[in-house]
């Protein structure tokens, strides 16, 4: 029962955001006695906790078996990206305005453990682009895996990027494409012109 709760919880939080999604509400989707939630979590915050945690190793997962078939890192951070809108799909609301306004605690740990999940990720795709000539060999790789990760967190954020001027599929790609674009060779640019077609199809 806990882990239908917590995944209830984390579809819940994404389409309409950690402040607005009650006990109750999450109760009467479920069909169940808030009681039931409570004998699994202390309050909303605990619970809060949880289902960031667990969307956090889902997605952890999700590139870890990405990264598995060791493909083309070009071909790889599209993948990445595909995975990421996934779970972007049903968000009506900014849950990271809210989680970073409502719950600062929690945010800053689940920032954190991304970051350490996205630099070990950026570092890897940097280093077999680099061996494969497909990004320049002249590139500060911890530096750009950082600039990355700031590019990825800020674009999230709804006050710089309105969802009614910039729909999160397009901005997402826009942004890999001007991330790829500083780092990539002209063996790279053909991998990423074949890309760039497909999407526009």
């Amino acid at each position: 029962m806990k882990e239908k709760i917590i995944q209830k919880a984390s579809e819940l939080f994404l389409q309409l955001g950690f402040k607005s999604v009650t006990m109750d509400d999450i109760a009467n989707n479920m069909g169940i006695s808030k009681k039931t939630i409570y004998t699994h979590f202390n309050n909303k915050t605990h619970l809060v906790k949880e289902a960031t945690l667990a969307v956090f190793h889902e997605i952890s997962c999700g590139i870890d078996h990405i990264q598995s078939h060791n493909k083309n890192p070009i071909e790889e951070l599209y993948e990445i990206k595909k995975l990421a809108l996934v779970q972007l799909k049903n968000e009506k609301s900014s849950p990271q305005y809210q989680l970073q306004k409502y719950y600062p605690e929690i945010f800053a740990t689940l920032k954190e453990k991304q970051f350490e999940k996205m630099r070990e990720c950026t570092l890897s795709n940097l280093k077999r682009g680099i061996i494969l000539g497909l990004y320049r060999d002249n590139l500060d790789i911890e530096f750009v895996s950082r600039i990355y990760f700031i590019g990825v967190i800020g674009i999230k954020d709804d006050t710089l990027f309105p969802v009614e001027k910039f729909p999160k599929a397009q901005l997402m790609g826009d942004y890999l494409e001007y991330h790829l674009r500083g780092i990539i060779t002209a063996e790279g640019q053909k991998t990423l012109n074949k890309f760039i077609k497909k999407q526009s199809n």
